[in-house]
């Protein structure tokens, strides 16, 4: 089978390369885990099927499109890129998605066990709640349907009994995802053993927030004003979809409750000047003089 966005080295590199760092991190046994990217429209270079991910070589990656048919390669699909396609369709934005078994985070996964909040400020700042999306058996459309009440607030997802899917614009970020999740899930594992987690109070939790606000990232508690900061409940729509309970922290000591997060207005210069040229100039140079007077 042949198709002109097939013959594509760098992607096909990258998806070798990441599946090295995945088998070399532990995070794929054997044949564990797939790994995907977007080429075209409607066009997704995957790894295929039944295959060690720490020894790929660029001739054995396929190609499919959004429903999953093969349109090139010599090796069959791997049988879990529904789950995938169901992501980039639903997140256009969405180019590569890593999928693998993690331990610490599928720890987290087969214990079922909410992750908990408000713990460790890398985390709160560049990822926040993770869902786990409920049970189903992989390789079908069902399967792959369970992650789609999350998508719209998260690039991170536990596959409850299963293991992680995470996903971004390029795959060294999807892997990315990936990687702090499980360091985050073993730092909690190691605390669990020398005596809990200590949870960060509301102030701080609050300021972490506003940290995130402003640096770009957007949270989920930006926009539900019932939502507890620390409680995993800004995904608690995507569980009613899913028609299964919010998972709850059962290892540790329940969060603490603190009030939803009320976004506080944007004081950028851009913004501040409602997209007025000689407002955003005095703006900026307000900043300037102010920052000038400080230093």
């Amino acid at each position: 089978m042949y198709h002109p966005l097939f013959n594509n080295p760098e992607i096909k590199n990258q998806i070798c390369e990441i599946g090295r760092r995945v088998y070399d991190k532990g995070f794929a046994a054997a044949n564990d885990g797939n790994i995907s990217h977007r080429v075209g429209e409607n066009e997704v270079l995957c790894s295929p099927t039944m295959i060690c991910k720490g020894f790929m070589k660029p001739e054995d990656i396929c190609m499919v499109d959004l429903e999953g048919k093969q349109l090139a390669g010599t090796k069959k699909r791997t049988s879990e890129i529904l789950l995938h396609l169901a992501i980039m369709k639903h997140r256009p934005d969405v180019k590569a998605v890593v999928h693998c078994h993690p331990p610490h985070a599928t720890a987290f996964a087969v214990a079922r066990e909410a992750i908990p909040q408000c713990v460790l400020p890398e985390i709160e700042v560049f990822m926040g709640e993770v869902p786990l999306a409920p049970y189903e058996t992989p390789g079908g459309q069902e399967f792959a349907d369970t992650v789609v009440p999350f998508l719209k607030a998260t690039n991170t997802i536990i596959l409850t009994n299963h293991g992680t899917v995470s996903f971004g614009k390029t795959l060294e970020e999807a892997y990315w995802k990936t990687e702090i999740l499980d360091a985050y899930c073993r730092i909690l594992i190691l605390a669990k053993q020398i005596g809990g987690i200590t949870y960060l109070n509301e102030q701080k939790s609050r300021e972490l927030l506003d940290l995130k606000q402003r640096l770009g990232f957007d949270d989920p508690r930006f926009h539900m004003e019932d939502c507890d900061l620390c409680g995993n409940t800004a995904f608690q729509e995507g569980y009613r979809e899913n028609n299964v309970p919010a998972p709850h922290t059962k290892a540790f000591d329940p969060p603490p409750s603190y009030p939803g997060y009320m976004k506080v207005p944007s004081s950028s210069p851009a913004e501040a000047a409602g997209g007025n040229m000689d407002a955003l100039v005095k703006a900026i140079t307000d900043e300037v003089i102010a920052a000038l007077k400080s230093s």
